[in-house]
């Protein structure tokens, strides 16, 4: 919610940026203005493949080309015919970073269609395996080059970070290194069924690639018929078709050098691939994680000379150039502290020293917050006596998804959901690795929805009691599960980050008590003294708080929900505390 009521922006790259710039180079940030708005290659190439399909590429070359470069290769199906367009929230797709900063620091870059989008021959059929050994066969073709050094890198954000991990899954030869920016590691779990909830991402992505490909800014139009929205509802179950479509279960055989960069921001969507990327990849590695806002502010920052500058050039001067940068020395680990201007270092994700406490939920009220329940979170257990809480579907309150209104007739999310919340807190708390609910709950259905929301919520103001308006407060992270696809995947499944089968559906039997391990996705974020932790449960969400990745509230969703937070049945919220004494040093 961007709204008055909803407290701070968590943008923090912007800042975090131009200090580290302004402290590195005495120089100023640059922002998305830096790219030219016309951005014309200097060649087109045709890259065969085996099967007989030719893919089209745009080349663009160092004002003073001869020789032979390093390579950057970006491929995406958002066509190279529309390079150049301003990174703006109206093309969040302009996801290739200052190209002409790269041409004029000694690279050649290299934009390519992927099959059956843009100028390349052959039919898209979304990330299958033939366009994953496309990718392949383009690196080694591109290597051969008489203007390459036969060194290739991937660069890129969102589905070209995408390209980059299965380039490193594909194991061609001349891959140096991948630098995958805000790029998943697996659409199932983390867009099309986050919690094996079927999500409204899918429909709206695929329908802006295919006007991108038909009504592009140069070149013909070209008419995408595969249908990613239907084939995405045709297999609601974590199937063979989405398995040919992750990566996430081939890193551990990426042995090239990783420079992996998330966005906590992006959590619902591509954070979670950052971060689980990182710690799954077998070769040389190091992690990045920005605050960033949303979408549009995660492309802005991509594109900005000063992040490059400051950050990936020096990864690929290494890589790519054999040349001694800033990368060598900085931290395995690097993360952003949300609600604070630092960047935080560590030898590993999560961090060391990390205590986690135990906050169950309970009957309130707290007098915090206008809610459902005005439950709290409490470092008691509660006893066996405690009453369970009871949530009726759908609220008629609702006016956008699961927000109603407050008094002053704004947007109101806290109004019409399950909050718990904790007491002001007494010092400054750093929350910073993955989350786990623990729900114990049923339904009156044969199936149902949690949608999990972290939030910094600001001290009441005096005003806001007597008005009945709800204080401020941040969204700092999100988790999903649907009942159903409860089941855990041992292998995948790490402590405090649940990771899920979704192989089969495990209906609910209505009434009965169910053990749930949700994954909140994980953060690092400083809840101040006099703030307050605060849980909201719902079975849905709203684009007040949520767009563009919101989930489909289907008809199905009519009856009642129990939570229960009993001494038998101790419903509690594990949050990761980083004691600040332990640390990393600001960068």
């Amino acid at each position: 919610m961007q709204g008055k009521r909803n407290g701070r922006s968590r943008s923090l790259v912007g800042m975090l940026l131009a200090v580290a710039v302004l402290l590195s180079s005495g120089g100023s940030l640059a922002g998305a203005q830096d790219i030219a708005p016309r951005l014309i290659p200097d060649r087109i190439i045709s890259i065969p493949m085996s099967d007989g399909v030719k893919l089209a590429a745009a080349v663009y070359l160092p004002s003073d080309a001869h020789g032979k470069y390093p390579v950057l290769l970006a491929a995406s199906a958002y066509r190279f015919d529309n390079d150049g367009v301003p990174a703006m929230a109206i093309y969040p797709f302009m996801e290739l970073g200052p190209v002409r900063y790269y041409t004029q620091h000694g690279y050649i870059y290299v934009h390519m269609d992927v099959r059956g989008t843009g100028r390349s021959g052959g039919t898209y059929t979304y990330q299958s395996r033939r366009e994953q050994r496309d990718l392949y066969e383009a690196i080694e073709w591109i290597a051969k080059q008489p203007w390459s050094t036969g060194k290739i890198g991937g660069v890129g954000q969102s589905y070209y970070a995408r390209a980059q991990w299965f380039m490193g899954a594909q194991h061609p030869p001349h891959l140096a290194c991948i630098a995958p920016y805000d790029g998943n590691v697996d659409t199932y779990h983390a867009s099309a069924y986050t919690g094996g909830i079927p999500g409204d991402y899918p429909d709206s992505w695929f329908e802006g690639l295919r006007s991108m490909n038909l009504d592009p800014r140069n070149g013909p139009p070209r008419v995408v018929a595969y249908d990613y929205t239907l084939q995405a509802l045709r297999h609601n179950l974590y199937d063979d078709f989405w398995k040919e479509r992750t990566v996430a279960e081939q890193l551990p055989t990426v042995k090239v050098p990783t420079f992996s960069i998330g966005v906590w921001g992006k959590v619902d969507l591509h954070l979670n691939g950052n971060i689980v990327g990182f710690q799954r990849v077998s070769g040389p590695k190091k992690l990045l994680v920005f605050g960033g806002a949303n979408v549009e502010q995660a492309v802005a920052d991509y594109s900005s000379i000063g992040f490059h500058e400051t950050y990936l050039r020096p990864f690929y001067d290494w890589c790519l150039k054999g040349e001694q940068t800033s990368y060598v020395s900085a931290p395995s680990v690097r993360y952003a502290l949300t609600g604070t201007d630092k960047i935080l270092i560590a030898d590993a994700w999560p961090p060391a020293g990390i205590n986690y406490e135990t906050l169950f939920l309970n009957n309130g009220p707290t007098g915090s917050v206008v809610s459902l329940n005005d439950g709290k979170l409490d470092t008691a257990a509660p006893d066996a006596s405690t009453a369970p809480t009871v949530v009726t579907y759908p609220n008629a309150g609702w006016t956008n998804g699961v927000v109603g209104r407050g008094p002053d007739g704004r947007p109101d999310p806290a109004r019409r959901v399950l909050t718990f919340t904790t007491p002001p807190l007494d010092r400054d708390t750093q929350v910073v690795g993955p989350i786990e609910l623990i729900l114990y709950a049923s339904s009156s259905n044969t199936d149902t929805d949690f949608f999990v929301k972290l939030s910094d919520q600001a001290p009441n103001t005096d005003d806001d009691l007597k008005a009945s308006l709800n204080p401020r407060y941040t969204i700092v992270t999100k988790g999903w599960l649907r009942a159903s696809h409860r089941a855990l995947d041992s292998k995948w499944s790490l402590p405090h980050a649940p990771w899920y089968t979704d192989a089969k559906e495990q209906p609910l039997h209505p009434g009965q008590v169910y053990k749930f391990d949700i994954a909140v996705m994980p953060t690092a974020h400083l809840f101040k003294k006099g703030s307050r932790i605060r849980l909201e449960l719902a079975n849905g969400d709203s684009a007040v708080t949520d767009a563009p990745f919101t989930h489909r509230y289907g008809p199905r969703k009519v009856g009642a929900d129990t939570i229960y937070h009993d001494a038998q049945h101790p419903s509690e919220l594990l949050i990761p505390i980083l004691p600040a004494a332990t640390n990393g040093a600001a960068q």
